[in-house]
């Protein structure tokens, strides 16, 4: 019996570590050839040594387990960068399929005592990092597709983040970043729909070393790697990437431009939003006056804290 992702490649980038690492092993379990993208932090050993990457210390792990890995150094959030990670994959597997994004940053601070070199980094490398990487993968399945006469292959997975639907007070930075991925994959969603790629948006919560000041630790759960014994703690980056795996396989060809919500053994699918309520002008344009009749009532009757975002999402929990 074949695995499901057998016989394709995925770029996972930010994957030296936390999330992104759970999910190059969760797909390469699953099938697939992966090339490990990390930015070339130190190891995990603490000794400050870069020797040993992070990137290729998963890409090595990959391959312990008789999978196939190469790793990449280097910034996604640098166009060039970006270009030389799909051409890696293309030239190394010959070709890609999935391109799964995961790198970022966090610089927390509220918005009146944030700098702009805090506000740019992250920015930088979440949003500017997704479309770069995206843009060059897209390049490559538009080319195959008009060499095919018709559609490939090809899955993206990106990955926003509860800061945006909820709203964060204290990033700022953050969430509007992940705001924006949540654009960028519904516009690439309907971009490239006709050469046979999907492209949908994750919201993970997960304790990794970039969240360890925003969860709290949990001494009595371990952090492995197979969920289903009892053990595994909530947050586990493991409980995440199943739902990369499957969004990334053949099983989900119709799941395009979705936004999912995913933890501690738990998936919710977001609804796109609606319209509350329509007001339409008794001449031609609206005047001051009006609006204030009829919008200062409509709000008058509405819970005071109640914004677009959608802080209820926060509470969502398994069972």
């Amino acid at each position: 019996m074949s695995l499901p992702l057998e016989g394709l490649s995925a770029i996972v980038t930010g994957a030296g570590r936390g999330l992104g690492r759970a999910e190059a092993l969760e797909l390469s379990r699953l099938g697939a050839a992966v090339v490990v993208n990390d930015y070339g932090r130190p190891g995990r050993d603490g000794s400050g040594e870069t020797s040993a990457a992070p990137a290729e210390e998963v890409a090595a792990e990959i391959r312990a387990e008789g999978g196939r890995a190469v790793s990449h150094v280097g910034d996604i959030a640098d166009f060039d960068t970006a270009r030389r990670l799909v051409e890696l994959a293309v030239s190394t597997f010959g070709k890609l399929d999935i391109l799964v994004n995961n790198a970022g940053i966090l610089r927390d601070r509220m918005v009146f005592s944030m700098s702009e070199a805090e506000w740019d980094s992250v920015v930088r490398v979440h949003l500017k990092g997704h479309f770069n990487t995206t843009h060059f993968a897209s390049v490559h399945w538009r080319e195959r597709s008009k060499a095919a006469g018709g559609p490939v292959y090809g899955r993206i997975v990106n990955t926003s983040s509860e800061a945006f639907l909820a709203g964060s007070a204290g990033q700022p930075n953050y969430a509007a970043a992940k705001g924006g991925i949540v654009g960028l994959t519904t516009s690439t969603a309907l971009a490239l729909a006709k050469y046979g790629v999907t492209a949908n948006v994750i919201c993970p919560r997960a304790r990794t070393r970039m969240t360890a000041d925003v969860f709290a630790a949990v001494p009595e759960f371990r952090s492995g790697t197979e969920p289903g014994d009892g053990q595994l703690d909530p947050l586990a980056p493991e409980h995440v990437s199943p739902l990369v795996g499957y969004l990334a396989s053949p099983a989900a060809a119709r799941v395009n431009g979705q936004l999912l919500v995913v933890h501690g053994g738990m998936v919710a699918v977001v609804e796109r939003p609606r319209v509350a309520a329509k007001f339409d002008s008794a001449k031609e344009t609206f005047s001051y006056n009006e609006l204030d009749a009829l919008l200062s009532p409509f709000y008058e009757d509405r819970p005071a804290n109640e914004t677009f975002a959608a802080a209820e999402v926060l509470a969502l929990r398994r069972g």
